[in-house]
């Protein structure tokens, strides 16, 4: 039996045991005048949950294990005789020989994979059926165990809680167990990089060239200075000089001086570039911005001007970033008390100056925060720095130059054909952790100052 009809198979069960459960309890409520903790569909729900959960379960689990208990049963027939020993070779002949079975392909390079497709197909065959018995088997038992305890004094209602209960503590572990996971792949890769080169030369080495790498000291071409900088240069210097000044004057715009029609139209326009692909702002910037920043820098007299500056990068990424420090700043100013604003234009301040002077001040711990949570995203953007930047890792000042960061390196060693074990490709792991730590760091600290600042006011 098919994975699908199975489910389907189990579902209607489910189906049946809920609206047989359900007839029941209606049952013995009618025409009592007791109380009764749980209501019918409460009943129904708890004989649904034991038909449907316990198969369910038990499938995950042998999805994991029949592909190993069919690939032994492949191996006790006859012609699993004439494999060779165990290696790559012999794992390629049973890929393809699964794959043939299962009708992922119509030929294979090698013969005895052919031979084998037969019994792959009787063995996976067999193991279904036995699964889907198995399957059937837990559903009716948990549906008639679950349905002999629908009774009025049972507590359906309470075994119906702690199963959701369950769901969203399980729900809310996804998170928390997917973050200690890329934590644990990182840190363990990366080990095994700093193992072959130390960890000094990369974090203050200035050459960085994995192109060329001298096999008796690989840290002197791993030097991640000049990416951290081409990062720092690109996502918190230049976009953070278009960022700001546009985000803060356009929240101070909106809560201060806009009409509400105004605002009612505006505040939407501005988040949605928020919403706009990462893709198309690197589209953007490589086919409309980057050439427009060298025809710019030709016509002052940079002749050697870069088609992949750090410029262009950073403009395009400073206004994807606009809406996080608007909306930021927006909120911060909107949550000053307006007992402080009206207290000043009663003192005589101009609206200007009440903006300056008391608003500004009042709202800069939110400001900042939204300020940092802009220059985390920023430092994190791959898309836009891997279609406008430059590979060329170089330590400049001059935004005309080419400049590269770490996210555009992290793609580039991890599409290459070097191998896995190399220190060329272990070295995107290395960069991978060190930007990660930095941009926790950032919300770390932009949170704390968000929250500061609401305990103030709120």
């Amino acid at each position: 039996m098919s994975a699908i009809a199975l489910l389907f198979l189990v579902l209607g069960l489910g189906l049946i045991g809920w609206l047989t459960a359900r007839v029941r309890a209606t049952r013995f409520r009618a025409g009592s005048t007791a109380r009764f903790s749980s209501l019918p569909s409460h009943h129904g729900w708890y004989v649904a949950l034991w038909t449907v959960i316990p198969p369910l379960v038990f499938l995950v689990i042998w999805s994991m294990t029949a592909p190993a208990l069919v690939t032994d049963a492949v191996l006790a027939t006859p012609a699993a005789m004439q494999l060779p020993a165990p290696g790559f070779d012999r794992a390629s002949i049973l890929s393809e020989a699964r794959s043939l079975a299962e009708g992922r392909s119509f030929g294979a390079f090698h013969g005895l994979a052919q031979t084998l497709a037969p019994a792959y197909a009787a063995a996976q065959s067999r193991y279904d059926w036995i699964a889907s018995a198995l399957a059937l088997l837990l559903a009716f038992a948990g549906g008639a165990f679950a349905f002999t305890r629908v009774r009025p004094g049972f507590g359906a209602r309470t075994q119906i809680e702690r199963v959701v209960m369950l769901l969203l503590l399980g729900a809310s572990l996804i998170a928390i167990l997917t973050t200690v996971g890329i934590v644990a792949s990182l840190l363990y890769e990366s080990a095994r990089f700093f193992s072959v080169v130390p960890i000094a030369d990369f974090l203050f080495g200035t050459h960085w060239s994995p192109q060329v790498i001298d096999a008796r000291d690989p840290g002197a071409s791993l030097g991640a200075v000049p990416l951290f900088w081409g990062t720092f240069f690109i996502g918190a210097v230049i976009a953070m000089i278009v960022a700001i000044p546009f985000g803060l004057m356009s929240a101070i715009y909106l809560t201060q001086y806009a009409a509400p029609t105004t605002r009612k139209w505006m505040k939407p326009i501005l988040e949605m570039l928020a919403g706009v692909p990462t893709v198309v702002y690197g589209y953007f910037a490589a086919l409309t911005v980057a050439p427009a920043v060298r025809d710019v820098a030709v016509s002052i007299g940079i002749s050697w001007a870069s088609s992949e500056s750090a410029l262009a990068a950073g403009l395009v990424m400073g206004i994807m970033i606009i809406p996080f420090v608007s909306s930021m700043a927006d909120d911060s100013i909107a949550a000053v008390p307006s007992s402080m604003r009206d207290g000043s234009l009663a003192m005589g301040a101009t609206q200007s100056e009440t903006i300056r002077r008391v608003l500004l001040p009042a709202a800069l711990p939110g400001v900042v925060g939204g300020v940092l949570l802009a220059v985390s995203r920023a430092i994190g953007e791959t898309m836009i720095v891997v279609m406008a930047a430059s590979g060329v890792a170089t330590l400049t000042l001059n935004p005309f130059a080419s400049t590269t960061t770490v996210t555009k390196q992290i793609v580039d060693l991890l599409t290459g054909e070097a191998e896995f074990d190399s220190p060329k490709t272990l070295a995107a792991f290395a960069l991978g952790l060190t930007l990660f730590v930095v941009t926790l760091l950032l919300n770390i600290v932009a949170l704390r100052v968000v929250k500061r600042y609401r305990e103030a006011y709120e």
